[in-house]
């Protein structure tokens, strides 16, 4: 059964809002005091049993990191709060799936350690990987999705010609 291009496109939005909500959580426990003050620690346990080969990645960050905790816990924080309000009312759809993707890569690679280190102790590879492919498929899905729903972006494109090389694909 096929699904009208209307219907697809309120579906894949609520997909979207329902995402931006999970977002909001997350960026809601990152203005947690107690996430800036573990941050150093999360960014050096991650690098913890890791490989030897992926010791300079984990290096880089927590010599990165160790400058400026706080800073850079802010900026998560700003980060994921910003995904999640542009998830939710659609705004700049396009930079927001790719951002979040590429966000979400690096919270999983630095972060969580690739989901690491891998022993036959392992349940599991990580949640910030699972985020950037639902980025991924909120990008193939909106392709599809055609006009799409409840998005601020159909108002701004009406009054900026650009916006759509921003907001679209």
């Amino acid at each position: 059964m096929a699904i009208k291009s209307s219907d697809l496109a309120k579906h894949v939005a609520v997909f979207r809002i329902i995402f931006g909500l999970v977002w909001t959580i997350d960026a809601i426990f990152k203005w947690q005091p107690s996430f800036a003050k573990g941050f150093m620690d999360m960014i050096t346990s991650a690098s913890q049993g890791q490989p030897s080969w992926l010791m300079p990645w984990f290096n880089f960050w927590v010599h990165l990191v160790g400058h400026n905790p706080h800073l850079i816990a802010t900026l998560t924080a700003v980060i994921e709060s910003l995904i999640a309000v542009a998830l939710i009312i659609g705004l700049a759809r396009r930079m927001t799936y790719i951002s979040g993707f590429i966000f979400s890569l690096l919270v999983w690679s630095v972060a969580e350690g690739f989901g690491g280190p891998y022993s036959n102790s392992s349940t599991d590879i990580g949640a910030a990987v699972m985020y950037s492919l639902v980025f991924l498929a909120l990008y193939g899905l909106d392709l599809m999705a055609r006009p799409p729903k409840w998005a601020v972006d159909n108002y701004i494109s009406k009054r900026i010609p650009w916006w759509p090389k921003v907001a679209e694909h």
